[in-house]
């Protein structure tokens, strides 16, 4: 998934990339410079039936919940709408309302494997575990999502881990390796990660060793 709200990277890479959604939050929403209800109007236009998570700013559960269910009716996003909330004594309790009233759940700021333990049973479809935010203070973001993975195996769990806060594109390719279901990740990076030197000079000897021989048009 797209971790942003910039409209026209967005574009540019729903045109070829193959995104399954949009992860939102209040930071990603300041960075773009629009108001909540001008933004996810866009993003819907661009996503289209992908998914579109979106942060909610409440601190109580009763207003996590109604505020949850007024974006998903205001924005008439249907199945394809994510109710993010942050992992808090509040944030769980009002996940699991909210996933026995058919709205889907991404729990987020995640930063241990408990956590995201507690979020899953609470009724999480998703935990985004913090990749760099982690390694920042001297932890170990992808030993986390590995453990926060193991974890829903061995429970069998339903709950998908959604690693986000990237810096690297190693960062990326560590955590797939260690079985997360899905990442969340900035359009530098998403550009950085199907980029490689070597493809670049193969498609340039091809085009090179292949000039005058291909002879049937199209």
């Amino acid at each position: 998934m797209a971790d942003t709200a910039d409209l026209s990277a967005l574009k540019e890479l729903y045109d070829f990339f193959p995104l399954e959604g949009v992860t939102t939050n209040p930071t990603i929403l300041k960075l773009s410079g629009m108001k909540l209800s001008a933004a996810v109007d866009e993003l819907k236009k661009i996503v289209g039936e992908g998914m579109l998570h979106v942060q909610v700013m409440s601190q109580t559960c009763e207003d996590i919940v109604r505020e949850a269910k007024k974006y998903k009716s205001y924005f008439d996003l249907g199945d394809n709408f994510y109710a993010k909330i942050p992992v808090m004594p509040e944030g769980f309790k009002a996940m699991r309302i909210l996933k026995d009233s058919g709205i889907k759940v991404t729990a987020t700021a995640i930063f241990t494997q408990q956590q995201a333990l507690v979020a899953s049973k609470a009724g999480a479809d998703f935990v985004a575990p913090y990749v760099s935010r982690l390694d920042n203070i001297s932890s170990h973001g992808i030993e986390v999502v590995s453990d926060i993975v193991k974890n829903m195996k061995e429970y069998g769990l339903n709950t998908k881990v959604l690693a986000a806060s990237f810096k690297t594109v190693d960062q990326i390719h560590r955590v797939s390796m260690h079985g997360s279901h899905s990442a969340t990740i900035g359009p530098d990076l998403l550009m950085q990660l199907i980029k490689h030197p070597m493809t670049d000079i193969s498609i340039d000897k091809f085009t090179e060793d292949g000039e005058g021989l291909y002879d049937i048009e199209f």
